[in-house]
């Protein structure tokens, strides 16, 4: 890897603790510490901070996030998580009421109750595909359901946070561009671990926090608007900067709700200028590694964790071994998980548990080879 993992990462470096839990919390570089505390003392003396600079942060988040993605910076709005920009998907698209919204069983609660908000108040209604017996999306039931041609919206996350599956966005969304059903991603689990064009997988809307992969503040993250929609959906939350030339307070009280012609119009103000200046530093680490760098550590990292995992006969293995279904989460079923945890935690080893005894993994680029086969070792105990 082209950086210091000691510069950035000093507490990686020192050999005390192995963090192997991006998929819950992304630790800060050392360079996002030092950006958040400079202008943690600007604040304190907001005189010395020009609006100028404010709004440039919030400019070069947009580019930032946009080159994560393959998107340009006019289809990228500012959202301080990604709940955020799944419930802006939920209340733009004009979803009829004798529709259905389709997801499967197993998503994160951040993608199921917008949709079932929508199915509260009326709305279309929520329906969940089932999971196969070993806990990953029968995929090949999606064609069959969507020929039913009742189908307005599919909304589904790109990675599991449980198993760690990655879904085929291409496939998907050929399939939802095809049938014109809307195509809506939480990527906040696959965004920094894999690359991704959402362009070529013709996606709608994609929401992403920042906190976890892209190792940033929390309060920070994205969403992207597919530029064709863009004009085409009208905001139901409107802030005082959704508006076209609102960065002009000259003009601010002639009241004209005309609103941004980018994806800006669906931002609300006041966004957190700290958390966002913070994520443009973290960004900026990511994109001078390298995106295609960055994935290709993670996955052989992951590879190495499935591969070691699959030799220990006391472990069942959640996440897929195809290297095509992963990105970075690394989960395992294991019936002593509680006792297993508590040696991993005896031994610094930051993870996390989830039900039906799985715990879950999640490398990144400040772990090593001889972590993992460390960590291998105490879970062969």
């Amino acid at each position: 890897m082209s950086f210091e993992i000691a510069k950035e990462f000093p507490w990686a470096a020192s050999g005390t603790t192995t963090y192997l839990n991006a998929a819950a919390t992304g630790p800060l570089p050392a360079r996002t510490v030092s950006e958040l505390d400079r202008w943690t003392r600007l604040r304190a003396e907001p005189w010395k901070i020009a609006l100028d600079e404010q709004f440039a942060a919030l400019a070069k988040a947009r580019g930032l996030c946009a080159g994560l993605v393959g998107a340009d910076s006019d289809e990228i709005a500012l959202v301080p998580n990604t709940s955020t920009g799944l419930n802006i998907a939920a209340q733009v698209l004009p979803i009829a009421r004798e529709k259905v919204i389709l997801g499967y069983d197993g998503e994160f609660p951040a993608n199921v109750y917008p949709w079932m908000a929508i199915q509260r108040r009326g709305g279309a209604r929520y329906e969940q595909l089932s999971l196969l017996p070993n806990g990953l999306p029968d995929w090949d039931a999606l064609p069959a359901r969507l020929d039913r041609g009742d189908v307005a919206v599919v909304a589904i996350s790109w990675v599991s946070f449980v198993s760690g599956d990655r879904a085929d966005l291409a496939a998907i969304g050929t399939m939802c561009r095809d049938r014109k059903i809307w195509f809506v991603v939480d990527a906040i689990q696959g965004v920094g671990t894999t690359l991704l064009d959402v362009h070529a997988c013709h996606v709608d809307i994609l929401s992403c926090g920042a906190q976890k992969w892209l190792l940033s503040p929390w309060g920070s993250g994205f969403c992207y608007v597919r530029r064709e929609l863009i004009q085409m959906l009208e905001p139901r939350t409107v802030g005082w900067l959704s508006v076209r030339g609102a960065e002009d307070f000259s003009h601010m009280l002639e009241y004209d709700l005309t609103y941004e012609d980018d994806a800006r119009r669906f931002e609300v103000a006041t966004i957190p200028y700290q958390d966002m200046v913070g994520m443009d530093s973290s960004l900026e680490l990511l994109h001078e590694i390298g995106l295609d760098a960055v994935a290709s550590r993670i996955h052989a990292l992951a590879g190495r964790l499935v591969e070691g995992m699959s030799a220990i006969p006391t472990l069942s293995l959640v996440t897929p071994r195809d290297a095509s279904r992963r990105a970075g989460i690394v989960s395992f079923r294991a019936k002593d998980a509680e006792t297993i945890s508590r040696r991993l935690n005896e031994h610094n080893v930051s993870h996390s548990i989830r039900g039906g005894g799985v715990i879950r993994f999640a490398p990144h680029i400040y772990n090593t080879e001889q972590q993992i086969d460390r960590v291998l070792a105490l879970l062969d105990g």
